[in-house]
């Protein structure tokens, strides 16, 4: 007990002189001090909520229908319709029917989308996934989260859910709160020793790419000139370097010690991904903390190890159930099931419950369970219900067309697919005269021009794929696809043309299949060949 008072004279003695040291040393170094003890205090607590949050999900996901079952009780209790007094499942299911969520996210009449559950609803979800995958992260590839060792290039964040503190010293590089684009942009590229890059999502990081490649100079030109900072004319160089090199690789060659992209997975990012890994960032890994839609988050993802797009159903709030799938056919099935109640193999559509307006919501995405965490299924996403083609009933889902365009682009000499979109023939009157159709609308590298030869392709592809539409083609009941080659920018205005409809969603799932007129207009008007 003598030894605290002790201890207490010594560092009153002391205090002096550690000030003289302070006031001798520049204001560099001190600003450096504080920023490192700063870091580690935010490592340590973060470390600290990592391991609370994981002892959570460990023992939510042995025990998942007993975990269900609160979830389930946490839906009732924020319910706001009366007579929500039954607890069990079975009279939930009989006295809650399911409803069809919006079909596609740019609809703005006719059925209304179903509200997404609040951002305080789904904070435990969010702050999950978040708290977790941060960890993970720097755990499979270290010294991500160190001092400058992170930039975040978009206005989105791939984090489902803000850490304002202490996620914004871990690591980021960049003014906080900033508002502009182009100043993140810059922050990253003044900084060559970035280990991790961070985007909103795959597409918005595919938007930065070809506005660095359309605004290099100007970019090289503010670098140099010290707009914002000091000036650094050597980094302007390596940039302009890396620029005239193309695009194969150009994300390494800006920053060496780049080890992993991080964006979240929230639908129709699979070709925007590809595009990336084939190009720009061809090297890195890939690594997505969560997959969100817009009743929130729904699968973690633990291991950024494991190969890119699997995760974990949590069982906790909010209140998801699966229904089958049945192979072949739109036939929905009898009920849903429970997350422990799922089959490795199978194929099931997501259904969640929305706690304001208690609806058992059909979300559209398919997943496949692929493995099992404790209790919880494993899942990939395999496509949405809702980005579905039919003109006669033929019913060409979003993977299978999908699939069909892939094999169509690789006979196109040169050609990678960026991205890409369809509208039925109604949709824009263009097929006056001519069979129904489906118009396809799509971004390309590397080709300038379409042949008649290479868009004969993917109604050969499509014909390969599905024989119901093979035989509707032979009897001439549908006509050939037509495709269209699209110029730069076309999908960055139909992303701007997406947001501003009122029932966007965040995080922005980019849908394949267009329902309304002036939004496949932002694809026919940018028509270059």
């Amino acid at each position: 007990m003598l030894l605290w008072p002790f201890l207490l004279l010594l560092l009153l003695l002391l205090l002096p002189t550690l000030a003289l040291l302070m006031q001798q040393r520049s204001q560099h170094a001190r600003l450096s001090w504080l920023a490192g003890l700063q870091h580690r205090v935010a490592w340590g607590a973060l470390v600290w909520a990592a391991t609370w949050q994981r002892w959570r999900l460990e023992q939510s996901t042995l025990r998942v229908h007993q975990s269900q079952q609160q979830a389930l009780r946490w839906c009732l209790q924020g319910a706001q319709r009366p007579h929500c007094s039954f607890t069990d499942v079975s009279t939930f299911r009989n006295h809650l029917p399911l409803t069809k969520a919006s079909q596609t996210q740019e609809e703005e009449s006719g059925e209304q989308p179903l509200p997404p559950t609040s951002n305080q609803d789904l904070g435990e979800a969010s702050l999950q996934a978040t708290v977790l995958g941060l960890v993970a992260l720097n755990k499979a590839y270290p010294e991500v989260l160190a001092q400058g060792g992170t930039a975040r290039v978009t206005l989105t964040s791939p984090w489902p859910q803000p850490l304002p503190w202490p996620g914004n010293t871990l690591g980021r590089v960049g003014t906080h709160g900033t508002k502009d684009p182009k100043a993140l942009l810059l922050d990253a590229l003044r900084s060559p020793g970035l280990r991790a890059l961070e985007a909103g999502t795959a597409v918005e990081l595919l938007d930065v790419f070809l506005g660095l490649e359309a605004d290099g100079e100007e970019l090289a030109g503010a670098i140099a000139a010290g707009n914002p900072g000091a000036p650094l004319p050597e980094r302007a160089a390596e940039l302009r370097e890396a620029l005239e090199q193309g695009p194969r690789g150009m994300a390494l060659r800006l920053w060496p010690k780049l080890q992993v992209v991080v964006t979240l997975d929230a639908g129709g990012q699979a070709e925007a991904v590809a595009a990336l890994g084939t190009l720009w960032c061809q090297g890195l890994a890939f690594f997505s903390p969560a997959y969100a839609a817009s009743g929130g988050v729904l699968g973690l993802n633990l291991q950024p190890e494991q190969p890119y797009g699997l995760y974990l159903l949590p069982p906790g709030a909010p209140f998801i159930e699966l229904l089958p799938v049945k192979e072949g056919t739109q036939e929905e099935a009898a009920s849903t099931l429970l997350l422990a109640e799922a089959q490795q193999g199978k194929e099931y559509e997501l259904v969640l419950t929305d706690r304001a307006s208690l609806t058992r919501c059909r979300l559209g995405d398919v997943v496949r369970v692929v493995g099992v965490y404790n209790q919880c299924p494993v899942v990939r996403f395999i496509y949405r219900l809702g980005q579905t083609l039919s003109v006669r009933g033929e019913d060409i889902g979003e993977d299978l067309f999908s699939e069909a365009l892939g094999r169509a682009v690789g006979q196109w000499p040169g050609a990678k697919l960026l991205d890409h979109g369809c509208v039925e023939s109604s949709i824009l009157d263009s097929f006056a005269g001519s069979a129904p159709h489906y118009e396809v609308f799509v971004a390309l590298r590397g080709l300038r021009n379409l042949s008649e030869e290479n868009r004969d392709k993917l109604d050969h592809c499509l014909q390969e794929a599905s024989p119901r539409y093979k035989s509707l083609r032979f009897w001439g009941s549908v006509g050939p696809a037509r495709v269209h080659l699209v110029g730069q920018g076309a999908f960055r205005a139909l992303r701007a043309a997406l947001a501003a409809c009122p029932s966007s969603p965040f995080p922005p799932a980019m849908p394949r299949v267009l329902r309304h007129r002036h939004l496949a207009q932002c694809l026919q008007e940018r028509v270059v060949s």
